[in-house]
């Protein structure tokens, strides 16, 4: 986490038992100067400026998340005591954000939902919503998904933009059936997603540029954020599963043949890299491991990502979700293109915030007073 630490001010020396004594009346020592940390007291923190909120699942999305910041704040010393969440503070064009990451080794739709209640109750005028990280891509035709895509969760032909894909009825006789479709994004950001797509069409979005800047001021971070070679990025056909129960552990493992390998063209000469995708989100407590099953629902329902948070904010945290792509959602699963996925839905999620003026943020109904949940709004008393 960011953020620096006041020092304590220094002690009084004691006088020393050879000093002559003084005869004038003791004053009292001068003020020690103010450290960088102390240019920025506690007392001028205010959570009530913060309007964004920005929830990351793992580690890796938390510290792209926080290297797309423009300002970085103090981090608070006061947080509600039913608050349990680790923040990152800062702003992004105007907006304050605050950012939080699941509990280490938490997931699922649950444990979203818990740190977004958890958020609500320090960060009361949170008015806007955003689920930022990685996801699993479902490529089929017309949607040529590759590793380091970004997909953004908006509804299109007649598919919600979220949609809980272990949540439904099975009927004797019949396939599994998802019923109840989730709340939408809010309609502000739905708005500035319209507008960057169509800004998009016909100019280059950067997103590589900005990640590649990223990288320059932080080297350290390019040999895990950084963009993996494109002969890593296989897809395999549905039925070649990955050989061995330990996993797959990157591209060396799963080196494939022509024929286990699904053909792709190369990419056109004016398609930016990383190409953005918009569709629907599925959202379960489990992972997505099965190419048959990912085929399946997304040709039956559109899906274009799996991931495992969603489904657990929509409802009482109403959010847009951006994933960038790591996996294909088969047995071939590795962690070798997180990193880079992670940067580029944080750079994407930073270039929609830069699209909204901060005081139509300010103009939209809080999240915690809008809620219908009461483990939401117990939090405490909701301020206007």
């Amino acid at each position: 986490m960011s953020g620096r630490v006041e020092s304590p001010p220094p002690k009084a020396r004691r006088p020393d038992s050879t000093s002559p004594p003084v005869s004038t009346p003791a004053q009292a020592p001068a003020p020690a100067p103010a450290s960088a940390s102390s240019q920025q007291p506690e007392w001028k923190f205010n959570p009530d400026e913060y309007t964004v909120g920005w929830i990351c699942a793992l580690t890796t999305e938390y510290v792209a998340a926080k290297e797309f910041l423009d300002d970085k704040a103090v981090q608070p010393k006061y947080r509600s005591p039913n608050d349990n969440n680790a923040y990152a503070l800062g702003t992004i064009a105007g907006h304050k954000v605050v950012i939080a990451v699941l509990p280490a080794g938490e997931y699922g739709t649950s444990t979203a939902a818990s740190v977004a209640r958890d958020m609500l109750r320090s960060f009361r005028n949170v008015r806007m919503g955003l689920m930022v990280g990685i996801g699993g891509g479902a490529p089929r035709a017309g949607h040529d998904i590759r590793l380091g895509d970004i997909v953004v969760s908006i509804s299109r032909n007649g598919k919600p933009a979220v949609r809980q894909y272990d949540f439904g009825k099975a009927i004797q006789g019949r396939e599994f059936q998802m019923t109840g479709n989730l709340n939408q994004p809010p309609v502000l950001l739905l708005a500035a997603v319209n507008d960057l797509e169509a800004r998009f069409q016909s100019e280059d979005h950067g997103l590589q540029g900005a990640i590649d800047e990223v990288l320059k001021k932080k080297p350290k971070l390019a040999s895990r954020y950084g963009k993996p070679a494109p002969g890593t990025d296989r897809l395999f056909k549905a039925h070649v599963t990955h050989d061995g129960e330990a996993g797959c552990r990157g591209a060396a493992d799963c080196v494939g043949t022509p024929s286990s390998l699904r053909q792709r063209g190369e990419k056109g000469e004016h398609e930016e890299s990383p190409a953005i995708h918009y569709g629907l989100v599925a959202s379960a407590n489990s992972l997505m491991k099965d190419a048959l099953v990912r085929d399946r629902l997304a040709a039956a329902e559109g899906v274009l990502c799996f991931e495992m948070e969603a489904a657990g904010l929509m409802n009482h945290f109403p959010c847009l979700v951006v994933r960038g792509i790591c996996d294909y959602s088969d047995s071939h699963k590795n962690k070798q293109w997180q990193g880079y996925a992670a940067m580029a839905a944080a750079a994407y999620a930073r270039e929609l915030l830069r699209r909204i003026p901060p005081s139509q943020v300010e103009a939209e109904k809080k999240i915690l007073a809008s809620s219908t949940s009461p483990s939401f709004r117990n939090g405490g008393e909701v301020r206007d």
